[in-house]
């Protein structure tokens, strides 16, 4: 490293960094000194500005680390990783602990200063230094505040240009907890790439769907939209983006499921506006995979190489897969990825049903840049920080990013128990030769490919939908029937909980769309959403032939007969759950890999 980069690198941390006329470190400490108004020749002056050069110096070796690091990591043996992870873990305790010993003398000027009496007996202590043993906490702190303590003008003015990424000016903006659970959703979305890519947490996953449109959408745009959508989404896009005197963005709505369907859907469309498109109009899609209500899947990376190829932008609302099922961003080939993934926290990944909160993950330069950087062609004023986020405030606030947090620690093995549940119930459905389920994990079934060349280890999304169209339930005995699977099965309109949902979305999820576009996307007025949780599968089998005993054979004699035996169910579980077992703990790496 050349002695300018040095000194660069050092000035980073001067009250002055921006108007400095310091050349070296020590003209630096007494530039300092200077401007806190600190004589040097005094015992203080010489004490601060001995600790100051030594920092300034620390700054210069931290860049260094940092730089070899990056340069040989990948070439590291898993001992040295090992060495270098724990030394530099001791480091960030031998720094907190400096901080930690400047609390009492900073502390004592402080109380020195603020001694008063009469009506203003007391004032609030000044919790800076407090904060700092919360370095050592074993889980993400949950920072409550609304604003944050700047160190001088030169820093805080470098933060609203964006220039200070680690100082945080406002909760709105940026928060410690809210950044923990950005970094914990990079890291298990994209793998390997996740240096590459940057997350903003919202307060709902309609809050991060809106923020994503907006930002990408422009005035007459074209969305390719996948037809199956969250029925909010389908609102959204319908009832505001596309009026005429909002966006008036036009929709074409894609039926298909495969990269083929959707390349000859792509053609049309692109010859349909290519005047629009000639004139500078945008072409982008949104995709949801698996989608609402049915959990079917579509050739994500087929789509996405398609679109591509013209430049389209696309969008995928991967809440259902969950980073467990699905990792999107960790294609290899690039022109396989989508541009943004979008996850409701809400569902699964947060999973206790106690939070609302959303997330978009994109690539770093679409998401942030300082003001005045271009990166990739890509102005600064188009991310999605200065766009929306820094101005909309549909932020995440610690609490709930905290819950999130806590919910991603169980939730691998809760999905692979949901994926247990969902195969042995749907199949349990299907034995029924007049139900009509909607599940991939049926073999045969029309998505079930998909699903196989999707998700991971072909495992099915614990979303499905049946119906009872071909049984010709009557509404009266159907309504009968669905409000007695309550207690075993939740009559709630979320999904990704522990426990299993079960509702009728032409009358709650999807009510938004009319009926035609109701029974376009496959829903009737018997159909039913199943959302399985984690409960015992075999306790929701015997609840659902009950129910049926009790509200449809007196209707419809011998209808529940027709359900498999009780004893093939039990070998179902058995064998399913054996399976999946298998797959999830034989997919760990080895032990000789590890050592290698």
């Amino acid at each position: 490293m050349s002695e300018i980069s040095k000194f660069n690198h050092a000035k980073i941390l001067s009250p002055k960094r921006n108007t400095t006329m310091a050349t070296s470190v020590e003209e630096l400490s007494n530039e300092q000194l200077q401007h806190f108004g600190i004589d040097p020749r005094s015992e203080y002056g010489q004490a601060l500005g001995s600790l100051t050069q030594h920092l300034y110096h620390a700054q210069v070796d931290v860049q260094q680390l940092w730089k070899v690091t990056t340069d040989t990591l990948a070439g590291l043996s898993k001992q040295d990783k090992v060495a270098y992870f724990n030394a530099k873990k001791f480091l960030s305790f031998q720094i907190a602990k400096v901080l930690d010993t400047l609390q009492n003398p900073f502390r004592a000027t402080y109380q020195s200063m603020t001694k008063q009496s009469g009506s203003q007996i007391s004032k609030s202590h000044y919790p800076l230094f407090d904060n700092v043993t919360a370095l050592f906490s074993a889980t993400p702190v949950v920072v409550r505040t609304a604003t944050y303590v700047y160190a001088c003008t030169e820093w805080v003015d470098d933060a609203f240009q964006g220039k200070e990424s680690t100082h945080q000016i406002y909760s709105r903006l940026l928060n410690p907890t809210n950044i923990s659970l950005a970094n914990a959703i990079v890291d298990l979305e994209a793998g390997p790439y996740s240096a590459d890519y940057l997350a903003w947490n919202f307060n709902s996953g309609m809050a991060a769907i809106d923020a994503l449109l907006s930002n990408v959408l422009g005035h007459g745009d074209v969305v390719i939209v996948s037809r199956n959508v969250y029925g909010g989404v389908y609102q959204l896009l319908h009832d505001f983006f596309a009026r005429e005197n909002r966006l008036d963005v036009k929709l074409e709505w894609f039926d298909g499921y495969s990269a083929e369907e959707f390349a000859e859907f792509l053609e049309l469309t692109r010859h349909k506006y290519k005047q629009k498109l000639d004139q500078g109009k945008a072409l982008h899609v949104y995709l949801e995979s698996p989608c609402n209500p049915h959990g079917y899947v579509l050739d994500v990376a087929g789509i996405c190489k398609l679109a591509h190829q013209h430049d389209h932008v696309v969008m995928l609302d991967a809440t259902l897969a969950t980073p467990i099922l699905h990792q999107p961003l960790q294609r290899d080939d690039k022109a396989e990825r989508p541009d943004y993934v979008v996850h409701s926290y809400t569902k699964d990944i947060c999973g206790s049903g106690a939070t609302t909160a959303g997330v978009v993950i994109a690539e770093a330069y679409r998401m942030f840049q300082g003001k005045g950087d271009s990166v990739n062609g890509y102005h600064w004023s188009k991310t999605m920080f200065w766009d929306v986020y820094y101005i909309k405030g549909a932020f995440l606030d610690s609490e709930k990013a905290f819950d999130v947090l806590n919910g991603m620690k169980t939730l691998e093995m809760r999905m692979m128990h949901k994926v247990i549940n969902t195969t042995v119930f749907s199949h349990f459905l299907a034995s029924h030769p007049d139900l009509n389920v909607n599940c991939h994990a049926i073999e045969g079934h029309a998505n079930a490919e998909l699903r196989k060349s999707q998700l991971r280890h072909g495992w099915p999304c614990a979303l499905f939908t049946l119906d009872m169209q071909r049984a010709g339930v009557e509404r009266e005995t159907f309504v009968r029937f669905f409000d007695a699977l309550e207690p075993a099965f939740s009559h709630q309109v979320s999904i990704g909980q522990n426990n299993t949902i079960i509702l009728c979305p032409a009358l709650t999820s999807h009510s938004e769309l009319d009926k035609n576009a109701q029974e376009q996307g496959g829903i009737y007025l018997t159909t039913m959403r199943v959302a399985m949780g984690t409960d015992n599968v075999k306790e929701l089998i015997a609840h659902f032939i009950n129910s049926a005993r009790l509200h449809i054979d007196p209707v419809y004699p011998g209808f529940s007969a027709k359900f498999m035996a009780a004893d093939d169910i039990d070998a179902l579980y058995m064998q399913t759950c054996r399976k999946v077992s298998e797959q999830h703990f034989a997919s760990a790496s080895s032990i000789k890999d590890m050592l290698a």
